[in-house]
This record gives structure tokens, C-alpha cells and sequence, in this order.
């Protein structure tokens, strides 16, 4: 384990993720999890956000931020993930736009 790290999401937070994800007919999220090496003034160094597509990004549509936290552990190594290859062909996935919602 290289390190240990700790997000805490407000109740109207996780009930707003809840239902947009209802309504989407979406059987979960992606978060994206950002630490940064210096803390700020509460002893946080991590904040979560709905993770966007590169054409959100692109956009330069905002982040839906879900909470901040802390790495309260590390060894000092942190390596990046890899996708491992896999047989399977991904399903297309039509997404409908409800401007309305947070993400």
C-alpha cells in the first residue's frame, strides 16, 4: 500500500449524487481524486470531484465537487495504474442530455 488517504462528502452532497444518478438510470459515479503537496488552511490536501470526459473538459464545463480530505499516510512511492487489456468489447453508451442536472 503506498499511501492512505481519507475524503469526507456532506449528506446533501451524496444525496444530490444519489439522485442525478437515478435519473441518469446510472448504476454509479467516477470520481476524480486530486492531493496536492501542500495542505490548505483546514490540514487538507485532497479534493473530490464527478469526473469529466475529455469534451467536458474541453468545454471547460465546471467540476461537481464532492469533498475534501487528507493523505494521512504515504511511503513517498506512488505508481501510476495501468489498464490492463481485456477481450471484451464496451457496449456504446448513449448519453441524453438533461441540462438540469449537477454532472
Amino acid at each position: 500500500m503506498r499511501n492512505l488517504s481519507e475524503i469526507w462528502i456532506k449528506k446533501e452532497t451524496l444525496k444530490t449524487l444519489y439522485e442525478t444518478l437515478e435519473k441518469k438510470g446510472e448504476k454509479g459515479v467516477s470520481l476524480t481524486i486530486s492531493i496536492n503537496d501542500e495542505t490548505n488552511q483546514y490540514g487538507q490536501n485532497l479534493s473530490g470531484w464527478v469526473s469529466q470526459t475529455k469534451e467536458d473538459r474541453e468545454a471547460k464545463k465546471p467540476r461537481f465537487f464532492v469533498g475534501n480530505g487528507k493523505c494521512f499516510w504515504t511511503d513517498g512511492k506512488i505508481t501510476k495504474a495501468e489498464q490492463q487489456q481485456s477481450n471484451v468489447v464496451d457496449a456504446e453508451v448513449v448519453e441524453e442530455e438533461d441540462d438540469d442536472l449537477p454532472f
